[in-house]
């Protein structure tokens, strides 16, 4: 059998690469859609923490309670016992201590927040009536 090796030499030559943009312009968004996500923009002024939890100065007041609204909030128990009396419309307020170093469960569906305090902390200063 002969082999005609100028036909396969003649088009080898010929053949110029071809690059295909379509694949290219795919990773490229990819690429720079990831680096979007992924990246921190902060203003040159401001100070950057290292936690996500607003800084003492950062604060607007003086408040030691945070306003928690559920809607259609019927129950909230503190440490197993019953705290619903402190209930005003649908919102309860939690102390900021019960907040960093305790435990909340939120149950919207059932209209329900369980709350577990840092030991040794008081029961009635955990939660309490927000203020209108």
């Amino acid at each position: 059998m002969v082999l005609d090796v100028n036909k396969y030499r003649n088009k080898l030559r010929d053949n110029s690469p071809r690059f295909n943009m379509v694949p290219f312009i795919d990773v490229v968004f990819t690429i720079l859609i990831f680096l979007m996500v992924t990246s921190s923009f902060t203003a040159a002024d401001s100070p950057q923490s290292d936690s996500g939890k607003p800084e003492i100065t950062q604060s607007s007041g003086t408040s030691e309670y945070y306003l928690i609204p559920v809607a259609g909030l019927k129950k909230v128990t503190v440490n197993g016992q019953d705290m619903s009396r402190y209930i005003s419309n649908g919102a309860i307020a939690v102390h900021t201590d019960v907040i960093d170093g305790g435990e909340m469960i939120i149950r919207p569906k059932n209209g329900e927040i369980i709350i577990t305090t840092p030991t040794g902390f008081s029961l009635e200063k955990a939660v309490k009536t927000p203020s209108s």
